[in-house]
């Protein structure tokens, strides 16, 4: 007797089992081509990267396989000074373009967001710039930094802040800048969008009562504004670091890493490692750095969205 109830339960239990499963094969499905997309195309090129990082990887030894030498392309890689001009330009380039192309933002996000005539035009005009393909903007600056046929140095020349033309992107003094200023007019549009976009979910009761207690603008601004963008202000952050980190395609059109390295980031760096020098090892240990980094850089934003919401 007990042993039929036990078998009993037991094709119940199976039976509910596969019931659930059934109902839920529908979800499975639709998530599926995403799941596989992500595995095929994202997890598995990162592991791929990583386990080529750990080899001596080139292209003589290409289809063999390359021999598991463990840390030794990371240890090569630091003591080499390219690296290390690379690692500061990246933090320099990201550092200055994030900068100006929040606060330049911040500040078209405020006057788009007043009422006034042909305001939407002037919206969708802003974007042009971030819709450009980078290519052509690429190519464009460089035809504006040009040191002989440049409008940037005709201008200047024309109204006299200069005595002769710039050779912006051929000297190391000013090629990054050059390179660091076409980033920031790509740039600007996607951070007006998000900051404009956060504004304007902003309750408009709590401006209200601020200007009847008498709040000056720089009040308004510091004890309201800034506090209730800060969660909007933390993911544009984010994601313009993660954008800006993995700069390459501006880097090759403009100044191919040059002159001397004045250019030279992490990306491109290890993008000539790889197609230049066919040292594949080597080129996956700089790009495992650059994901370590951006690992880090979305830890912590992570860490700070949770105390955020805990206070």
């Amino acid at each position: 007797m007990n042993g039929r109830v036990a078998r009993k339960s037991s094709q119940l239990g199976t039976y509910t089992v596969k019931s659930r499963f059934s109902q839920k094969m529908p979800q499975y499905l639709f998530i599926a081509p995403a799941a596989l997309f992500v595995l095929l195309f994202m997890l598995y090129p990162i592991a791929y990267n990583i386990v080529v990082s750990f080899q001596d990887l080139t292209l003589m030894n290409l289809r063999s396989g390359g021999e598991f030498i463990g840390l030794q392309n990371y240890k090569e890689m630091i003591q080499t000074e390219k690296f290390g001009i690379a690692l500061k330009n990246t933090v320099i380039y990201t550092a200055a373009c994030i900068f100006f192309q929040v606060i330049i933002g911040y500040l078209l996000a405020v006057f788009l967001n007043q009422d006034f005539p042909f305001r939407n035009f002037f919206r969708s005009i802003m974007l042009l710039a971030w819709m450009t393909p980078l290519v052509i903007t690429g190519t464009l600056f460089k035809w504006l930094f040009d040191v002989d046929h440049g409008v940037i140095n005709y201008f200047l020349v024309s109204l006299h802040l200069i005595d002769a033309p710039i050779n912006w992107l051929g000297q190391q003094d000013t090629a990054l800048a050059a390179v660091i200023m076409t980033n920031i007019w790509i740039g600007i549009p996607f951070n007006m969008i998000l900051i404009l976009a956060a504004m304007q979910a902003l309750p408009s009761d709590v401006y209200e009562a601020a200007k009847v207690d008498g709040a000056s603008r720089f009040q308004t601004f510091w004890r309201i504004t800034l506090p209730l963008l800060k969660p909007a202000l933390l993911i544009i952050l984010v994601l313009g670091i993660i954008y800006t980190f993995k700069v390459f395609d501006i880097i090759l059109i403009m100044t191919g890493g040059g002159p001397v390295n004045a250019t030279q980031v992490l990306p491109f760096y290890g993008y000539e490692l790889a197609f230049v020098n066919f040292d594949f090892g080597a080129s996956g240990a700089v790009a495992t750095v650059i994901l370590v980094i951006l690992i880090c850089i979305a830890l912590i934003y992570l860490y700070l969205i949770k105390r955020e919401e805990a206070e």
